[in-house]
């Protein structure tokens, strides 16, 4: 066993050592299992090291960037001048802090080096003391770097190496005067190092105004997407989003995923959704404090969360490992924020998925996401009732296989268990057991709808099947519906998804196919499968939504033009109208009598 590790401790360090770094971090980066320098790190590291050159590396994010940067920062730097010799900027305060560890466990064997991450949100009098204790490597956010420049707690005078670590996230966040800022305060005679995944036109500005004759390295296409990672997309009806992604998660089981939405309301939303349907997610979103940031992104790192709903805000410099997908609830507006996204998954040589969920008017979007990351969408069709069932059917089954037996704590207690349960036979048994684990999918899933819609190509060649097949034969609807109306609306925060969700609530049932959904300022209207009408009439009236007492009815036949409120307040007018023309008539009348009576009795005197 010790000659098998030694042979690949040789091999792990005549691959690292061809690159020049030395032998003490060799064995520092032998324990964290480099097993092969990646591309960018092949690359990179040569030129840090044989040459003083600036460098503008492109790479995707996942791709080992640190290391490439790092190794040669840590082999370089001079242990003996305690004053900070290199400076790292990144974007967020969970990438500083990861990238200041991974320094630390390359320098692990290197006696006296001293790395420091400075970042907002925490104890700036703490920092300011690690600054005046030494350092020779400072890790940070741009805002907080600044602020101690301004204070002159951090000199920088003496930097030799500038880093800029993901420099499109940083100017997506508006860090670019801070960026300035901090670039004029170090010397003229330094190296910058600038790492982006994509080369906007603020990036190559930067390149432009502080660099020098800078060298460009670029691991892949420029602003493609990550090679190991495949990109796949679902086309839906916009209602039945949410339901298609609760298919996704559950067609697989061990999924680890961040989910991105556009906003902070659908995030919470979505994130509030999942929870209540019994799945391990959380939130990540601007409203929330850095405490409560720092507890969320704990427990999906230690994978107690399954799947993180975030913004692209909330999770730009995420540094997380083995995500299996990147799923996006609503495509970015911004198509080179798509390639950031996907990015997090099929990281350092990993395999990863990245989903879009689309509905048909956003179906153009995704041939602009191929032209710009080069690379193809594969259109996937979002699996039946049936087909998930038996996925986690089976993956149940693969989990009970796996178990590890106690034979010490379970066996005395095995004799009573046989007793108990010896009028049940095998196939009986077996029955019961998975029925009692699997049940609610079952029962969810039972007469699931198809929620696959066809693109245009697709839905040409239905077309032109159905009107062959439908040759001299009566169209007949597939779908008998009953219309609704229901007195909440946008004003009261109803969308269609909090719709169905307030139907399936209020009925206790899964399965009603709901058709089109009207959603107006004060009300909305709403289809439902006929037969379940009295049921969701009965729920409803029983339901608060946002603090309203939840009315429905049967809707009236629709007015001309439509559901709008336009022609609905027309037709409230015409209403009115009538209404009071015809009391005019009535007090007229009643006018016309009193003085009619009034001539008669005076003739009568």
């Amino acid at each position: 066993m010790f000659g098998n590790l030694k042979a690949r401790e040789e091999n792990i360090m005549t691959k690292f050592t061809d690159l020049g770094i030395q032998e003490d971090i060799l064995k520092g980066i032998n324990e964290l299992g480099f097993e092969e320098a990646m591309p960018v790190q092949k690359e990179v590291i040569p030129v840090l090291l044989e040459t003083n050159r600036d460098i503008v590396a492109l790479a995707q994010t996942g791709t080992g960037k640190t290391a490439a940067f790092g190794l040669p920062i840590v082999q370089q730097v001079n242990v003996k001048e305690k004053y900070p010799q290199a400076l790292i900027l990144s974007p967020t305060r969970e990438l500083c802090v990861q990238i200041a560890k991974d320094l630390m466990a390359y320098s692990k064997y290197i006696k006296g080096l001293k790395v420091l991450p400075v970042y907002g949100g925490a104890n700036i009098d703490a920092q300011i003391r690690g600054l005046r204790m030494g350092v020779h490597v400072i890790v940070a956010t741009p805002g907080r770097m600044l602020d101690l420049i301004k204070r002159k707690k951090a000199d920088i005078t003496n930097v030799q190496t500038v880093v800029l670590d993901e420099a499109d996230e940083m100017l997506n966040m508006g860090f670019r005067e801070d960026l300035n800022d901090i670039l004029e305060s170090v010397p003229d005679e330094r190296r910058t190092l600038l790492f982006s995944a994509t080369m906007p036109k603020e990036v190559a500005a930067i390149a432009k105004n502080y660099m020098k004759n800078p060298e460009e390295i670029t691991v892949g296409k420029k602003n493609a997407g990550a090679e190991s990672v495949k990109h796949l997309y679902y086309l839906v009806h916009a209602r039945d989003r949410y339901l298609a992604l609760k298919r996704i998660a559950d067609m697989n089981p061990d999924i680890y995923a961040i989910i991105f939405c556009r906003t902070r309301m659908e995030t919470k939303e979505v994130a509030e959704w999942l929870i209540k349907d019994g799945y391990n997610a959380d939130a990540l979103h601007g409203d929330l404090s850095q405490a409560q940031r720092d507890h969320v992104m704990s427990r999906f790192r230690l994978k107690n969360l399954q799947m993180l709903v975030a913004t692209d805000v909330a999770a730009r410099g995420l540094d997380v490992n083995d995500l299996s997908h990147v799923i996006n609830y609503n495509l970015p507006d911004d198509i080179e924020a798509y390639t950031h996204r996907s990015g997090r998954t099929g990281r350092a040589g990993k395999t990863g998925i990245s989903i879009a969920i689309v509905h048909l008017r956003e179906r153009y979007r995704i041939k602009e996401i191929e032209k710009k990351i080069n690379k193809n969408f594969e259109k996937a069709e979002i699996p039946t009732g049936k087909e998930v069932c038996k996925k986690q059917l089976f993956h149940l089954i693969d989990r009970m296989e796996r178990v590890d037996i106690d034979h010490g704590q379970i066996d005395g207690f095995l004799p009573e268990i046989y007793k108990k349960l010896e009028w049940l036979d095998k196939e009986d048994l077996i029955k019961r057991f998975v029925s009692l684990e699997f049940n609610r999918f079952l029962d969810y899933y039972k007469n699931a709808p198809d929620l696959n819609i066809p693109d245009e190509k697709e839905f040409r060649q239905l077309s032109a099947g159905r009107k062959e097949k439908d040759k001299g034969k009566r169209r007949v609807s597939s779908k008998d519906f009953k219309r609704l109306f229901i007195n909440v609306g946008k004003n009261q925060g109803l969308n269609a998804q909090r719709l169905m969700g307030l139907i399936n609530e209020s009925t206790r049932e899964r399965n009603i196919a709901i058709g089109k959904i009207d959603i107006m300022k004060s009300f909305s209207f709403f289809e439902i499968d006929k037969q379940f009408t009295d049921k969701v009439l009965d729920g409803l009236s029983s339901s608060v939504f946002e603090g309203v007492k939840v009315n429905s009815e049967i809707a009236k036949e629709k007015p001309k033009g439509g559901d709008s409120e336009r022609a609905t307040k027309r037709s409230e007018r015409n209403r009115s109208e009538r209404n009071r023309s015809r009391d005019k008539d009535r007090s007229r009348r009643k006018s016309g009598n009193k003085s009619d009576s009034g001539k008669r009795s005076r003739k009568r005197k």
